[in-house]
């Protein structure tokens, strides 16, 4: 199969462009000129995202202070910040048992899910301090992490936080400082974010319609070249090679924005076109592939006749990739529990190998012929459900996955 030139095009790309940035935005319009050198039209659709710039945060205690960031869309302390009784919790269970922690600073040493953060707003805390990274990291080598409150989290109530290193977690547990005083003071907003749609019409079956999916943001620090410029650019090489053989059932590309803010691009993207995804049979999600040390994996939010068909696939053109039945934290989840069929391809690399959502995720781990053959392999798939005489996968979301659906999107509590 002829290449297209999309590695380069990753290259080009490998920079900073979170969710409603500057960057954001220009990524996309390069996205909508490289779109127009195959001839394809492709359009902006934009939609509001948390915005926030933090003016002033500190935490302190009798020792000393720690290096923190504020947590975004988590409100503000008063001017002068707030002291507080620190209190250690180590589990929602002993959190859920505790009488009102009114007053109180709670440190919690993990991320801030949502279930915890609901139960702090029940016990009224002031204030809260988690951590993130590893008691290992090279303070001069890792970034003290931009955490963020979504809006599962703040529709309980505004809770000021910080976030502190794991390193300093240590030292804050063994000092077990009696208070402690912390400061955050943020300006709150909403941003622009865009995705990026282009359309090749089907020559024969043009009301039936197959969509690749893949986001164009970064997080913080990071350069996302693996998460998830490989997986713009795939479908920048699937819209190259459909420019050129017609499928015949109409392709969409949706180069989605803000996914590392949790799927609002997808999410955005299916409320807004809602009416008409009873024409889309397929949801072709591209996000990360090229890594050297890695396999390659389909996630299918689907019947299990497209796990075995992929599987099949694989060993009749010998390609090690390994399908399986699930929900995959990625764009094609917000199009599965819309009722279309999804499908997200990968290729992971394992624990000790590359790593994203940090300043390490960069080129050095990727390999062009690596990227390419995985490129060749979706193309070969979409090519086959495109074209088909009847079309493969059935429309349905079986009720297994719909109850993980649930779980991941958090309208129900995962099964103990």
């Amino acid at each position: 199969m002829e290449h297209n030139g999309s590695f380069d095009f990753l290259k080009r790309i490998t920079y900073e462009r979170t969710g409603g940035s500057e960057a954001e935005l220009k990524t996309a319009n390069m996205i909508i000129t490289e779109c127009h050198k195959y001839h394809v039209e492709a359009h902006l659709e934009e939609f509001l995202v948390d915005g926030y710039e933090i003016k002033n945060v500190s935490l302190e205690t009798i020792d000393g202070t720690f290096n923190a960031t504020g947590v975004g869309m988590s409100g503000s302390t008063g001017i002068d910040g707030l002291v507080g009784e620190l209190v250690i919790i180590e589990s929602d269970e002993q959190l859920s048992a505790m009488d009102s922690l009114e007053g109180k600073i709670v440190f919690i040493p993990t991320r801030m899910m949502v279930k915890t953060y609901k139960l702090l707003c029940e016990k009224k805390v002031s204030g809260f301090i988690c951590c993130s990274g590893s008691v290992y990291d090279d303070i001069d080598q890792t970034d003290l992490e931009k955490m963020t409150l979504r809006e599962r989290h703040y529709q309980n109530g505004k809770i000021p936080g910080v976030c502190i290193r794991m390193v300093d977690a240590q030292k804050l547990l063994v000092s077990r400082p009696k208070e402690v005083k912390m400061n955050l003071q943020q300006d709150e907003f909403k941003l622009t974010s865009h995705n990026v749609v282009a359309t090749i019409p089907g020559t024969t079956k043009k009301h039936e319609i197959v969509c690749f999916t893949a986001h164009y943001d970064s997080v913080p620090f990071s350069t996302g070249a693996y998460d998830n410029g490989t997986g713009s650019a795939t479908i920048l090489e699937a819209l190259a090679y459909f420019s050129k053989v017609r499928p015949t059932r109409t392709l969409k590309f949706i180069w989605c924005g803000s996914e590392e803010m949790g799927l609002l691009g997808s999410k955005a993207y299916t409320e807004a076109h809602k009416e008409e995804l009873s024409a889309y049979k397929l949801c072709i999600n591209i996000d990360m592939t090229g890594v050297v040390i890695g396999k390659d994996i389909a996630c299918c939010t689907s019947e299990k006749s497209l796990v075995h068909y992929i599987n099949y696939m694989g060993k009749e053109v010998g390609f090690p990739i390994v399908a399986k039945q699930g929900v995959y934290s990625s764009d094609s989840t917000p199009f599965a529990d819309h009722g279309v069929p999804a499908i997200s391809f990968a290729r992971l690399s394992p624990k000790g190998g590359a790593e994203i959502h940090s300043r390490k995720d960069v080129l050095d781990f990727l390999s062009a012929d690596i990227y390419y053959k995985t490129c060749e392999f979706v193309i070969s798939f979409a090519q086959r459900m495109l074209d088909s005489i009847y079309f493969p996968v059935e429309q349905t979301i079986p009720e297994e996955m719909k109850k993980e659906l649930d779980t991941y999107l958090g309208r129900t509590e995962k099964d103990k």
